[in-house]
């Protein structure tokens, strides 16, 4: 086997990493003892495979390692003549495993940055929420400080005398807005409702809940009155006259 068919075909290689049948190592052995150029280049070969497998090592789990050790003390007693490639062939599974390892490494980092970024989209959408409060409430304020708004108070009548609730009503921005936590909390079962006398009709502006600050319900055209009843859980498409327990003139 000459030099030039060793070279081009890959013979080195594959001698290097016990690829070659019986014969075609004698072959290959007999060319390196013969050829001291063959066997420098070979030489070479190995010591770049060498400073291959250790550059690429990465630091691997305890376990690794002492699996690492445990086969080079098992091989080094095969005889120095392939006990080389036996530590080459384990630096190459020891690279083969730590690899394994950085991947479900990564893998784990992966999803952690994924629950991550649920956890930050779920701050965001309560950030905008927010946010969302915020600017109605500003608006709210600024409406009930305004120079055109009238506070109404509300007092309870002798259905429920400590009833109290405040509404801010603007004409020029057609709004209403109640504090509604002056009245009395009720069962779950009943609700506060708000309604507008218009011409002897009364016509629904919205429900009043207790543990709300600021509630902004439907203003009415030409109302005469506000008018609050308690009504059944979800509120009444007409009030419960009876149940009348507090009101204002406009």
């Amino acid at each position: 086997m000459d030099r030039k068919k060793l070279l081009e075909e890959g013979f080195l290689e594959k001698y290097l990493l016990d690829e070659l049948t019986d014969k075609e190592r004698q072959s290959v052995a007999e060319a390196l003892a013969s050829d001291p150029g063959l066997r420098r280049s070979y030489d070479a070969l190995e010591a770049d495979f060498e400073r291959m497998a250790f550059e690429n090592a990465i630091t691997p789990p305890a376990q690794i390692k002492e699996r690492l050790f445990d086969t080079l003390e098992n091989t080094a007693k095969q005889g120095p003549s392939r006990g080389w490639l036996w530590a080459a062939a384990s630096l190459a599974a020891l690279f083969l495993l730590s690899s394994f390892w950085m991947y479900r490494q990564w893998k784990a980092s992966e999803s952690n940055f994924e629950a991550l970024q649920e956890q930050t989209t779920v701050l965001q959408d309560r950030l905008n929420a927010l946010e969302e409060n915020y600017l109605l409430t500003n608006q709210r304020l600024k409406t009930i400080n305004g120079p055109q708004t009238i506070p109404l108070i509300l007092h309870g009548n002798n259905l429920v005398p400590n009833a109290r609730a405040v509404a801010y009503v603007n004409h020029d921005n057609k709004m209403v807005v109640v504090n509604a936590q002056g009245l009395p909390e009720l069962p779950e079962d009943k609700t506060y409702q708000m309604w507008s006398d218009v011409e002897g009709e009364m016509i629904n502006m919205g429900l009043l809940k207790t543990d709300e600050e600021l509630i902004t319900l439907h203003y009415i055209d030409q109302a005469e009155s506000l008018n609050i009843t308690i009504e059944p859980a979800g509120g009444n498409d007409h009030p419960t006259v009876e149940k009348l327990i507090a009101y204002v003139t406009l």
